[in-house]
């Protein structure tokens, strides 16, 4: 398997035709063809149908394209390194985050790293991506991020966590919304109120579901997303109280929108991890302290637990979603079921 076939293949997902890929790569059509002929031929089963000039990805094309775009991601990664390498430049600085952290967090320490160490961190010389928390690992163990900030658990064995940060989620509501008049929100409250809120019921909502269980509270969910900014974007509409990690409610202010406490902890939980037993130079040292300290300026309320707190962290969740999973689900009522792009936690 070479790498212009893979960038063929790429090409070809991402533009949904040969032609559109032979013009990105500013190759001939026949060429791109045969390319993606040969990776078929070689990886053994079919990546496209034909209809006329346009292709339709099959099911095992969509499995691989994942793996490709990693692989094609860290080899980016590889060559930037070895640009600065051959300017004698400081190696570029790489995080990789889930996309609520990549958008509202990282950036601002990346931002507050920069104004203290200008002579250091130059715009240009640090890389940020944003992954599933599976991904964000995935990119530490093959050495293609430096850093990674992901939602609990993060216990692999082959990496350091550094510390933990948890911060309570919030409701934000539309100013209008007469719920915006509270200081703090009960969730009782939200007893027949349209709520938008998050789709994983492995990590956040699994908290969210419990926390309005154990209140007796039914949950009445007219918008479920796989982003809190989807939910907030919804909120803004008028479509319900969004329930979010607070992360994004802080971190993306958004018009005619008001955040409020809840009067029931429902935590958000996040490590700062990197690969176990890899030097760490300054910079990725730095930016491992930055990153707490724009968390505790960020998010009200916010603890940093030590690495050693991650098991009984995550035992805790565990044992409260096996003790109240049965109620949680009497009092879970879902309308309707939208999805979209975004910011996921």
């Amino acid at each position: 398997m070479e790498l212009h076939q893979l960038e063929a293949f790429s090409a070809v997902m991402s533009t949904g035709s040969i032609t559109g890929a032979a013009r990105l790569l500013r190759r001939s059509q026949p060429g791109v063809t045969r390319t993606i002929q040969d990776l078929e031929q070689e990886i053994g089963y079919a990546l496209f149908q034909r209809k006329g000039p346009r292709v339709s990805p099959t099911s095992r094309a969509f499995l691989l394209y994942d793996e490709v775009e990693r692989s094609l991601i860290g080899l980016d990664a590889i060559r930037a390194s070895a640009r600065a390498i051959g300017r004698n430049e400081p190696l570029p600085l790489r995080i990789a985050a889930t996309p609520a952290l990549a958008a509202a967090l990282a950036p601002r320490a990346i931002a507050k790293l920069g104004h203290a160490h200008p002579e250091e961190h130059t715009r240009g010389d640090t890389q940020l991506r944003s992954a599933s928390a599976e991904q964000v690992v995935q990119a530490l163990l093959s050495r293609a991020a430096d850093i990674g900030i992901a939602t609990l658990p993060l216990d692999h064995a082959a990496l350091d966590v550094h510390y933990i940060i948890e911060a309570p989620c919030v409701a934000v509501l539309h100013r209008d919304d007469p719920l915006a008049q509270e200081a703090i929100l009960p969730l009782a409250r939200l007893a027949g109120q349209a709520v938008a809120t998050l789709a994983n019921r492995y990590r956040l909502r699994n908290r969210i579901d419990r926390a309005f269980g154990q209140a007796g509270v039914a949950l009445h969910v007219a918008l479920e997303t796989n982003a809190s900014l989807n939910a907030m974007m919804a909120a803004q509409q008028q479509l319900g109280v969004a329930i979010v990690d607070p992360v994004t409610a802080f971190g993306l202010r958004l018009a005619d929108l008001e955040v409020r406490p809840l009067d029931v902890s429902i935590a958000f939980l996040y490590g700062v991890v990197t690969l176990s037993g890899r030097p760490r130079s300054g910079a990725v040292d730095a930016m491992i302290e930055t990153l707490a300290d724009v968390s505790h300026a960020l998010l009200p309320g916010a603890v940093r637990h030590e690495a050693s707190q991650h098991g009984a962290l995550v035992a805790h969740d565990r044992a409260d979603s096996t003790d109240h999973a049965d109620s949680a689900g009497e009092h879970t009522r879902s309308s309707s079921t939208h999805r979209g792009p975004g910011v996921s936690a």
